[in-house]
């Protein structure tokens, strides 16, 4: 079941649901149908290549380069 994001408008509350897609939601304040489904982000912001960055270190340091591509190596 995704979750979905809405704004109610007969109380204007905000809130989330589990929604299935033969379900309709309703308010969890108001109990009233009159929602609108918000807009949500796909996924967090990540910082995959500061942690990236930090693995290789680590691995580099211990001597092993198996984490790098081949290009990768050839210019170390």
């Amino acid at each position: 079941m995704p979750l979905y994001s809405y704004h109610c408008t007969a109380c204007d509350h905000d809130f989330e649901a589990l929604v299935r897609s033969s379900d309709t939601p309703v308010c969890a304040s108001c109990g009233s149908a009159a929602l609108e489904r918000k807009v949500a982000r796909i996924a967090p912001d990540t910082k995959a290549d500061k942690f990236l960055k930090t693995a290789r270190g680590a691995a580099a340091a211990e001597g092993h380069f198996s984490n790098y591509s081949k290009a990768e190596r050839s210019r170390l």
